[in-house]
């Protein structure tokens, strides 16, 4: 599964990776992370707001950092 964090590097940016690499290492997820930087690939998923979670390519939240149930409840639900 691809997780994309979808940020400039601001404090909620680097709070949601933590929690991404924090939750896919406590679950043993086997999550593809990857952080995107550039505003115009930002701009391209319609994230207005960062930080941006992308899983799988579908834009699951933007402008906030979901808690950690929320989170795992997208990961559940988009795993085969």
């Amino acid at each position: 599964m691809k997780v994309r964090i979808l940020g400039t590097g601001c404090s909620k940016c680097k709070a949601l990776e933590q929690k991404i690499r924090a939750l896919d290492a406590t679950h043993q997820l086997g999550l593809e992370i990857d952080k995107v930087t550039g505003l115009r690939e930002i701009m391209n998923y319609g994230v207005l707001a960062t930080p941006g979670l992308v899983i799988d390519g579908v834009v699951k939240s933007s402008g906030s950092v979901p808690n950690d149930e929320k989170i795992l409840s997208w990961l559940k639900s988009t795993q085969p």
